[in-house]
């Protein structure tokens, strides 16, 4: 980071003008044969590999997860363990040529799990540094239209992962949701939940990737599944609910149908907001078990 100088003469005029550029350096040519990079899968193994480019000015022919790795006839690719403060390096660096919303537009990017990310990610954070300046409204470029599609897109998912996870409450006082979303967007739903379901345990389990979020009632932590043999339904056996969970549903249930105005109703309009893959994780629209009828000899007090 350059620092504040008063130039009181020429000479330090100067040196402020080189402390400047110095602070937003243009990458390094890659001037040398391109290599294939493999990575553990992790977004800090990204942010490594993309400091061992530059520091190899080796472009990437390809970067692979490990799990996927295709070698070439003649070449393996070169794996680059994950090193946790060079990435940490990477991440600040990147805000000398852009914003903090483009850098986090990349991680979305990431989570995106589009099969070229890596290389997506790689070709816009070069993009930038050549530049020497933020290129998010550069839309010209089809890296940056893609990653400002892919943003909008997972915006959209977890914005609807927000407002569409139903919980369970199990017979031990958790509170449990599965999901399936098409992006991997659990990372980014975790403030929302941590600081509106603050004061009770719960559960969220991408059922799909295998991990999930338990919050404790101090903190929120990323929690892995091992899976050992065929995957089964993951919904929650009736004998580990709360007794008192079909009530719950039974209730939400009848709220909805009352608060509905069959003459309004809009089934286009509806299904573009609350689309059909959603509908599976939302007690309203699962088949009515029974109705809900008052108790017509009782009455509130008061």
């Amino acid at each position: 980071m350059s620092r504040s100088l008063t130039p009181n003469n020429r000479r330090a005029t100067t040196a402020v003008a080189t402390n400047a550029s110095s602070s937003r350096r243009i990458a390094p040519e890659l001037s040398n044969a391109a290599l294939d990079y493999a990575y553990d899968g992790s977004f800090e193994g990204l942010l490594t590999v993309l400091f061992t480019v530059y520091d190899r000015k080796s472009a990437p022919n390809s970067i692979q997860p490990l799990g996927a790795v295709q070698g070439g006839l003649f070449a393996m690719p070169v794996q680059i363990d994950t090193d946790d403060a060079t990435a940490a390096r990477v991440w600040e660096g990147l805000l000398r040529y852009m914003d903090k919303e483009a850098r986090t537009r990349l991680f979305h990017t990431f989570l995106s799990e589009q099969s070229d990310r890596e290389l997506l990610i790689f070709r816009y954070a070069d993009l930038a540094m050549r530049a020497g300046r933020d290129i998010s409204d550069n839309y010209a470029d089809d890296n940056v239209r893609r990653v400002a599609s892919i943003a909008q897109q997972m915006y959209r998912e977890k914005h609807r992962m927000e407002a569409f996870v139903r919980f369970e409450k199990t017979s031990d006082g958790l509170f449990h949701a599965t999901i399936d979303p098409d992006f991997d967007v659990l990372p980014l739903i975790a403030p929302h939940f941590t600081k509106r379901y603050a004061d009770q345990r719960w559960l969220i389990f991408d059922k799909r990737r295998r991990y999930g979020l338990y919050y404790d009632l101090q903190r929120t932590d990323i929690v892995e599944f091992e899976s050992t043999g065929p995957q089964r339904n993951t919904a929650i056996s009736a004998t580990v609910l709360d007794e008192r969970e079909p009530l719950f549903k039974l209730l939400w249930q009848s709220y909805f149908d009352h608060v509905n105005i069959p003459e309004r109703k809009n089934i286009k309009l509806h299904r573009r907001h609350m689309p059909l893959r959603y509908w599976r994780y939302l007690s309203e629209k699962q088949p009515r078990e029974q109705r809900f009828e008052p108790i017509k000899n009782k009455r509130p007090i008061g």
